[in-house]
């Protein structure tokens, strides 16, 4: 398996039979450069959103038509796209679970908010995490999230060894949090931290993280290189 930062919020995740792009932000995105958006995209089999903002979804219409595969998320925004924009998409809920090849996709809840890109007054479903499963792993994809009473369950239930974290502050819960979070509920094995270092106003290392989680594998990705477990 092999994860690869795109920058922000945004990975591509190479999985058993599977190309995932994960709330890919190609266009504006100040981490990815214009010559890496082919490598990016190249071979992706679905999209996944956790949500409608422009640095999570901006890029979905387009590259749903260019590279011809579905968009998998919640059901509401699923089918404004559907119906908007004519993309084959895979709408579900939460505790729902769909089979993208190989690879069993849970949804989860996240708390954060929601709303188009395209029309911030449109706010079709709601914030999502997901968990993914597959060549033996549990990977957990908090999606833009502060701390939550439900990450409880979705620890306890799932038992996840892998944790991508939104932890930039701000707009999510910080290193800090993150670090609290995943000592409280839950016991991963390999923490990637996400959603930073993109713009000025939020945290630019990792260095709380790593300090809050003492004998976890906490891993700074670097945009474009891949993460083999």
């Amino acid at each position: 398996m092999q994860i690869i930062w795109l920058g922000h919020g945004s990975f591509r995740l190479e999985i058993a039979d599977q190309v995932l792009l994960v709330d890919p932000w190609l266009t504006g995105n100040p981490m990815l450069g214009e010559d890496q958006h082919a490598a990016a995209t190249q071979g992706t089999t679905h999209i996944l959103i956790t949500h409608g903002h422009f640095d999570h979804a901006a890029d979905v219409v387009d590259l749903a038509k260019k590279l011809a595969v579905p968009v998998v998320g919640i059901y509401d925004l699923m089918s404004h796209f559907e119906a908007t924009e004519n993309l084959t998409t895979i709408g579900y809920n939460m505790g729902g679970t769909v089979h993208l090849g190989q690879v069993a996709v849970s949804m989860v809840p996240a708390l954060h908010s929601n709303s188009l890109s395209s029309d911030p007054t449109l706010s079709p479903g709601r914030e999502a995490g997901f968990i993914l499963k597959a060549e033996g792993y549990t990977i957990y994809l908090s999606g833009d999230t502060s701390i939550m009473a439900d990450m409880d369950w979705i620890g306890d239930y799932y038992q996840p060894d892998i944790g991508i974290l939104s932890a930039g502050g701000h707009f999510t819960m910080d290193m800090a949090g993150a670090a609290y979070a995943a000592k409280r509920y839950f016991n991963f094995k390999t923490v990637i931290p996400c959603h930073y270092r993109t713009f000025d106003r939020l945290e630019q290392s990792a260095d709380a993280l790593k300090a809050g989680l003492p004998g976890v594998d906490v891993i700074e990705p670097e945009v474009m290189q891949a993460i083999t477990l």
